[in-house]
Order: C-alpha cells, then structure tokens, then sequence
C-alpha cells in the first residue's frame, strides 16, 4: 500500500502573513517612495493641522482671553508630558544654560501672546501670511547673533521680503493696523526663538528644552490668566484641550516632514498652510481675503523659498518651520 501524499503544511508563517497585510502593504509602498516625496505629504498634512489649529485660536479668542487660552493649552501639555518629565526627574532639568532658557521661555511667552492675538483679531489669511515673514526676520537674527555671512542675494530677496509684509499690513500716515504690527512682532520673537533653539540644540537634550518650555511658560502665564480669567464652558475648555493637542500634532507631522525631506526640496508645500487657512476664514468668520493681501504674500512666500534654497546651497542651517511651531 502506497503511502498518504504529503499533506500541506496548516500552519503558516506568521510574518509571511502579516507581510500581507494592507497596513504592511501600504508600509512598503511608503518605504520605497523618494525621502522628498514622504516629507512634502508629511508636510502637506502639517499645512492643514496648523490651518485648523489657528481656525480654533480664533474661534476660541472670541470669548476667552488670549492669555487664558494659552495657559490652559499649557496646562494640557504639561499633564501629557508629566510621564516623561517625572521619570527623568530631576535630571530632565539639569543644565548648565539655566539663562538662555529662560531667555528662551521669556520670548516664547512674548511670540505666542501676539501671535495668538493677532489670529484673533485679524483675517486669519491675513495674519498667517505676515507670520510668514519669520524665516526672513531669522536671516537678519543669524547675522546679528550667530555671525552668518549673508550675501548679497539672500540681503535682496529679506528686502524684497519685508516689502512683501508692507503691502499685507499697508501702513499709512494716519497709522497702521496695531494687530497687524502685533503679528509683525510675533514673526520677529518667533525668529528669536528659533536662534535660541538652534544655540540650545548644541548642548542640551530635547527633553530638557521641552520642559523647561513646559513648566516656565505656564508659570509665566499663570499671573496674566487669572487677572484676565472668565471661566470657561465646557465647550471651550474641551476646544482649548483640543487646540494643545493638535499643536502637539503639529509640531510632530513638522518634524517628519524634515526628517524625511531637504528643507530647500519641500518647504514650498508649508504654504499650503496660507490657501487652507483663506479657505476656513471665508467658511468659518466669512473672512475674503484682500488683494493686498494676496500680493503681500506671494513676495513674501517668493523671497521667503528663495532664502530657504540659498541657504541649502550655502550649506547653512535653514529656518526652522513652525509656529508654527510651538516657539
């Protein structure tokens, strides 16, 4: 009698099959495309959370003050960070930086107080292309306090630039708009910090840099809030943890963005950010958008990605993107 064919095998290789799976299908897809390509979605996506986060700021800021926003969002990301500050204690805090950190904390608090007023009070296509003008702000910071040498052509695109950012704010002899200049000053302290950062990064570790952010930013603000403080409705307490949440989103989408990309090759998709936030000013506070406006930003979106690519070429740090980024 001839022996039984061999019977297949019923148990299968579990990586084989995992490997089939449409998540790992999909991971091997995103693997194999071009570093540039991963960032400038990663990049994409982090245009529209930033768009959303600043349409929230502005819903939020018409019933609650700006400071009291702010300090609540930083109440809500220091309760997400306590693991992990708690379990570096104390030598998350250990620094031999102590000033510039809080130096660091000081023009942070300053950025996103008039950062977050001027979103409140002005178009929001109007205020996130004056914000913009950052990357310009950090070409003059880097010359002044990191002793860069700028040429002739990168000097010509920040002039050209800042002439973008006269158009949006349109100053004339009767004045100009103060939220408009508070957004100005935002862009300039935003700068500041990320000369800081890029001084910071040298010799102290991320965490350190983010809990010193954390914990004396909150500090900073507590005083503000509570002598401007109206309590809260639940909606508004829920939207201003939401507002920390995405900000945390944000920062963490910006990160991958340039991790997988060249600055100079995907900057251009940041700009996204300016056309999904026209379109959440016209859908949520029936805001239009200006001509000047329009203008303004496409200088200033012009000489901003010209700076960006002679850095690259230069081999120098380019400006960190954010806001966006938390400062």
């Amino acid at each position: 009698m001839l022996p039984p064919p061999d019977t297949p095998q019923t148990t299968a290789d579990p990586g084989a099959a995992a490997a089939n799976t449409p998540l790992d299908r999909f991971r091997v897809w995103w693997d194999g495309l071009p570093g540039n390509v991963r960032g400038s979605v990663w990049l994409f996506a982090g245009g529209l959370v930033f768009a959303v986060m600043g349409a929230l700021i502005k819903y939020v800021g018409q019933s609650l003050p700006v400071v009291e926003i702010l300090f609540l969002r930083t109440i809500f990301v220091i309760v997400v960070m306590s693991p992990a500050i708690i379990r570096g204690f104390p030598a998350v805090f250990r620094t031999e930086r102590l000033s510039l950190h809080l130096t660091r904390v000081g023009l942070s608090a300053v950025a996103m107080v008039t950062g977050f007023t001027a979103l409140v009070q002005l178009p929001l296509a109007e205020a996130t292309a004056i914000s913009f003008s950052r990357t310009l702000f950090t070409t003059l910071l880097a010359v002044v306090v990191l002793h860069e040498i700028v040429g002739w052509r990168r000097w010509t695109a920040t002039a050209v630039g800042f002439l973008g950012v006269l158009v949006v704010v349109r100053p004339s002899p009767e004045g100009m708009n103060e939220y408009a200049l508070l957004a100005l000053v935002s862009a300039m302290f935003v700068a500041m910090v990320m000369i800081t950062i890029r001084m910071l990064s040298q010799t102290e570790r991320p965490a350190t840099i983010i809990a010193y952010q954390s914990v004396f930013l909150a500090v900073i603000l507590a005083g503000p809030a509570w002598y401007f403080w109206v309590w809260p409705t639940w909606e508004e307490l829920a939207l201003t943890a939401v507002i920390g949440g995405v900000m945390s989103v944000a920062q963490f989408v910006n990160i991958k963005a340039y991790s997988n990309g060249e600055a100079a090759a995907i900057a251009p998709v940041e700009y996204v950010r300016l056309l999904a936030s026209a379109g959440l000013g016209y859908m949520m506070f029936s805001e239009v958008p200006t001509i000047y406006t329009v203008i303004g930003a496409v200088i200033i979106i012009g000489s901003t990605l010209y700076t960006v690519r002679r850095n690259a070429m230069k081999k120098q740090p380019t400006a960190p993107s954010p806001p966006d980024v938390d400062p």
